[in-house]
This record gives C-alpha cells, sequence and structure tokens, in this order.
C-alpha cells in the first residue's frame, strides 16, 4: 500500500504565496534569461500526476485584468522552483482532475466534473437499507473536494488559530463494540494511537461547520461541508457498483479501511467482517489505501464523514435533484454521515450507505472532509 508519506517524496506541490505585482512580471524574465527555469507542470499529465495548484485568496474568475499569482513548486518539501502563472492558466489549472491547495495549512483539493448519476441504491442490492431507496438521478455541478479527510494536523491549525475548544466527551466503542461515552476524551486524545496524518476524530458536525468557517476567512473562498448527492457523486467518481471497486467486499482491503480480520483484535465476537486483513486496527494515516477513480482517497471506510445534510430517512421519495443540500422545514439536529469507517462492517462500506448522529454528538469513528464551491 502506498502511503501519504511515500507519496509526498515524489509528487511536487503547487502553494500560493502571494499576488505579483505587474513589475515582477518584469523580473520573474529577466531571472529566466539567467539560467533559471521558471514553469508549472500539468496535473494531468503521467509524470506529473497529483500537482497540486493553488489560487489566490479571493480572485475574481470573471475580471478580464492580468492578474498574475506566484506559485511554487516543492518536491519533498523543498522549493525547487517559481512561476508566474495567468488567470487563464489557473482557470486551465482548475479542470477536473487537478488538485490544489489554497494555503499552507489548507487541505488538498480535488476538482470534481459536473454531471449525473444514480444516486441510492439497485433494486436487487440486498445489502441495502429502505432509506437508500429509490435509486433516482441526481445533477451535480462542477465542485472541489478534499482529497484525504481532515487530518488531526490540519485540524490542529485550525484549533491553535482559533482556540475552538475540543471538548472532554467522546463515544467510544469497547472491545464487544458496544458504545459509551467517555470523559477526558477528545480530538486531541481519541484514547487511540495517532499522529497529523491520521483522520481526526472526535469532532461533531458542529466543530465541522466551525473549520471550514475557519477556511472561509482564511483563503475568501467557499469552503463548506459537501451535500449527501455531492459526497455520493464523489464516491461513486463514475461507478455504478455499489463500491467504487466493485460489488463484493473480498477486495476490501486494498481500497479502503474497514472491519476485517485486524479488527478481530478488538471485536472478538463480530462475525461479519471483511475476509481479508488490512493491517489497521482502528484509523490509518489519511492515503493508506487505493484512491477511487476521481483521485480521492479513503471515500470508504477509515472515519464516518459529516455532510451538510440534515437527516430525513425518507428523503429519497422527494430528493432534490439538484444535488443540494436538505437544510431546512424539519428539525436539523440530526446530521447525516457518509462512507462507513474503520469499525463498520462491509454493508457499511458501500457508496448509497447512509448513517446519522446528534449533530452535538462526538465519536471515535467520525470526522470530515471538505467541500469548495467553484461555479
Amino acid at each position: 500500500m502506498t502511503t501519504r508519506d511515500e507519496m509526498s517524496s515524489r509528487e511536487p506541490v503547487i502553494i500560493a504565496r502571494r499576488r505579483w505585482p505587474a513589475w515582477a512580471t518584469v523580473a520573474a524574465a529577466a531571472l529566466s534569461v539567467t539560467g533559471l527555469t521558471w514553469w508549472v507542470r500539468d496535473a494531468s499529465s503521467p509524470e506529473t500526476a497529483g500537482t497540486v495548484a493553488s489560487a489566490p485568496a479571493a480572485a475574481n474568475e470573471t475580471s478580464s485584468a492580468p492578474e498574475r499569482t506566484r506559485v511554487t513548486e516543492i518536491r519533498g518539501g523543498e522549493a525547487e522552483a517559481e512561476a508566474t502563472v495567468g488567470l487563464s492558466r489557473w482557470r486551465e489549472l482548475r479542470q477536473p482532475g487537478r488538485v490544489f491547495r489554497d494555503c499552507d495549512d489548507c487541505p488538498e483539493m480535488v476538482v470534481l466534473p459536473a454531471g449525473e448519476f444514480r444516486m441510492g441504491s439497485r433494486a436487487d442490492d440486498d445489502e441495502a437499507d429502505v432509506d437508500e431507496r429509490p435509486e433516482h438521478e441526481v445533477r451535480v455541478g462542477r465542485f472541489a473536494m478534499g482529497r484525504y479527510e481532515v487530518t488531526r494536523g490540519e485540524y490542529a491549525a485550525f484549533a491553535s488559530a482559533t482556540g475552538h475548544p475540543a471538548g472532554s466527551r467522546c463515544r467510544t466503542q469497547d472491545d464487544n463494540g458496544a458504545w459509551r461515552l467517555e470523559d477526558g476524551v477528545s480530538w486531541r486524545n481519541p484514547g487511540v494511537a495517532q499522529d497529523d496524518r491520521h483522520p481526526v476524530v472526535c469532532v461533531n458536525w458542529e466543530d465541522a461547520q466551525a473549520y471550514v468557517q475557519w477556511l472561509r476567512q482564511r483563503t475568501g473562498q467557499e469552503y463548506r461541508l459537501p451535500s449527501e448527492a455531492e459526497w455520493e457523486r464523489a464516491a461513486r467518481a463514475g461507478t455504478t457498483t455499489r463500491r467504487p471497486w466493485g460489488d463484493s467486499s473480498s477486495s476490501q482491503c486494498r481500497h479502503a479501511n474497514g472491519a476485517d480480520a485486524a479488527t478481530k483484535q478488538i471485536y472478538e465476537r463480530e462475525r461479519r467482517l471483511a475476509p481479508c486483513d488490512d493491517g489497521q486496527v482502528r484509523t490509518a494515516p489519511v492515503g493508506s489505501f487505493e484512491a477511487n477513480p476521481f483521485g480521492l482517497f479513503d471515500m470508504l471506510g477509515n472515519v464516518r464523514e459529516w455532510v451538510e445534510d440534515c437527516w430525513r430517512e425518507n428523503y429519497y421519495f422527494n430528493a432534490r435533484r439538484d444535488g443540494s443540500a436538505w437544510t431546512g422545514g424539519e428539525d436539523c439536529s440530526t446530521r447525516a454521515l457518509r462512507g462507513g469507517s474503520w469499525s463498520r462492517i462491509p454493508r457499511h462500506l458501500r457508496s448509497a450507505a447512509r448513517s446519522e448522529l446528534p449533530a452535538e454528538i462526538r465519536y471515535d469513528n467520525s470526522g470530515f472532509r471538505v467541500a469548495r464551491t467553484l461555479d
């Protein structure tokens, strides 16, 4: 399996620092004459897949002014080259499949294409719950989705900058899989070994909202939680099977961190595990498993992910067809989550699987990833 650390040793990352005034363009040209090469790699080319490009914090995309952005390319944390990128080039870098980051502490984002898909479970899916039906057509516009779940390190940067409280109680599971509310447990101390590359856990929907608000203030861009429809579009990544890799859970351990033979170490009585061993007992560092066809990691498994929507069990019988979140008209004290987690059996690790929790409750198998409006 390829970890995020292994990928970062070979993938260039481009991060915007600040806008350059007009004279900087001349300076850049002068420097290139002296022998420095100024360039930006194309993230879609095979040899440079995974390039990350960042936009200016509040670029006016409709402007015809020759606005320019200073972009630094980094390999393994070392700056190697810089380039001056015009607005037209930035638009090109925002095409579907491009990966970008708006600030040093911001999550990496992947641009996803607009399109229609079938949301929900097929009538012949014997693993599905009733709240996943009927299957229906939804059209989702172009947007960006977090390449990974928000990590402990990214969340720590937010908490340090804002002083957002960590809370002191989180629900954890005992060796029999029973949930219990524990005092003194938070994202800082979730009761299991984690480092900054692990997904943040023990965060509730309100914590996730505070994080995206911080990103909006920091970048001037419209960060938010994805809607249920956007999440499922991103998870399916153009597939129509129960899981992005197919209908069966037999190869789950290549693609997702769920309940399997490794989980047997803590859930001795569980008999419905995936027939494989991914080597991860609880959370895994983000990017430890294969990406889906959209280049997103851990869409299934690792942690359940909060989405924007209020929970509606019968949502699909009167679902919105434009991919927007359902946020009004009913009690929104309960919010939806997607994706399953390290502790969930295979039937919960499907693209259409849904779950819900009270918005204020924190669990050790729940985190989130962010979305960003582009259109």
